[in-house]
């Protein structure tokens, strides 16, 4: 099995000012982020810069979202692309590197030729969704039939040349989405761990390492023994980044399967999404196949839990609800006739996320997970 070891080069600063000086921003460079984060924490070190403005809005970067970005920028004017923010920015700064042969729905269902041609700094100012060292960028784009859908465009052109991980970062971050991240990445950590036919040594090490991370993260924030974006933030960070590599060699499965559906259509953030669904995939899982990898990761949580592999499940449902109250479908607008169609969505447009379940999904299976959580 042929393994992506580590494309990005890693670094870590304390400041954005030492990523600037270690890698002379110019006027050939393009700065991606939020008027906020480019206030607080860039332009004192980035005064002769381009800076291009991100918008804060809730959800997924969406296909009209990135089309408006493209149509009021020259292609031309920049060699270099540093991005700084959360997911979206992320999705969206891997696209700025790649040639414009098509329209962004021409791209993602591959009617268009992905070509790159820019290099990428990715400086990632969540602790979530690992996009700094992973392989795609995610969109909600138009399925041709009056709805939309969140495709995933995958490939190695999109990885960035570097990944900057600086902790300053989170000090900003609302509560929700600093929670959210936290949860997402040990989502994604999970289920490159338990990829049944796509984990490698690699994404085994790395997913091992960041799990461990972040459940003793969850310990201390229900102990209330640190705050986690000040005294804790290098370690989340660091395991978001790992989490990231894991699942860029193993990929994702069934959580984020059947979250997809519930972000294309009610605009529901990545993590938050996930989220709504890992409690009750964890559950099917250890029903289904308790005796395979899924039992080593209860192994874990209860060591640093406290409690019995039994009860595992339980506990650690318990410290993210301390972290995030969940929601159920219904909270977010969701309908219980949609429960069928994100069924057909899941099987018809993420068949990726299928494949790589821990255990063999059906279409019953997928829509009794929907209605749990509904």
């Amino acid at each position: 099995m042929r393994e992506i070891l580590l494309k990005p080069e890693l670094y870590k600063f304390r400041t954005f000012g030492e990523l600037g000086g270690t890698f002379c921003l110019g006027k050939r460079d393009l700065i991606f982020t939020t008027e906020a984060l480019y206030e607080a924490f860039v332009k004192p070190y980035t005064r002769n810069v381009p800076f291009l403005r991100q918008d804060i809005r809730d959800g997924e970067p969406t296909e009209d979202m990135i089309e408006e970005i493209f149509a009021g920028l020259d292609y031309d004017s920049y060699d270099r692309v540093i991005a700084i923010g959360g997911g979206t920015v992320m999705d969206i700064g891997k696209l700025l590197c790649v040639r414009r042969t098509g329209t962004v729905n021409e791209l993602f269902f591959k009617r268009a030729e992905l070509i790159r041609e820019k290099q990428l700094i990715a400086v990632p100012t969540t602790c979530g969704t690992g996009s700094e060292v992973t392989s795609t960028s995610v969109a909600i784009v138009k399925d041709g039939h009056g709805n939309t859908t969140k495709l995933g465009l995958l490939s190695e052109s999109l990885i960035a040349d570097t990944a900057c991980l600086i902790p300053e970062f989170l000090q900003t971050l609302p509560d929700e989405p600093f929670a959210g991240s936290l949860i997402d990445a040990l989502i994604h950590a999970t289920e490159a761990f338990l990829s049944p036919g796509r984990a490698t040594m690699t994404s085994d090490l790395f997913a091992w390492k960041a799990i461990e991370l972040l459940l003793e993260g969850l310990k201390r924030n229900r102990e209330g023994s640190c705050d986690l974006r000040t005294d804790y933030a290098e370690e989340l960070l660091t395991a978001a980044c790992y989490a990231g590599i894991a699942f860029l060699q193993a990929g994702c499965g069934t959580v984020h399967g059947l979250s997809y559906p519930l972000s294309g259509a009610y605009l529901v953030r990545h993590g938050e999404a996930n989220y709504a669904f890992f409690e009750a995939v964890l559950d099917f899982y250890q029903q289904k196949n308790p005796q395979g990898k899924i039992r080593k990761l209860q192994q874990m949580i209860g060591s640093v839990f406290g409690c019995s592999e039994e009860k595992a499940l339980r506990a650690l449902a318990e410290a993210e609800h301390a972290l995030l109250p969940i929601k159920q479908l219904r909270q977010y607008g969701v309908k219980e006739a949609d429960l069928q169609l994100f069924t057909q969505s899941v099987f018809a447009n993420q068949k990726r996320l299928v494949d790589n379940s821990y255990v063999p999904l059906d279409e019953q299976s997928v829509e009794r997970l929907y209605r749990e959580v509904y």
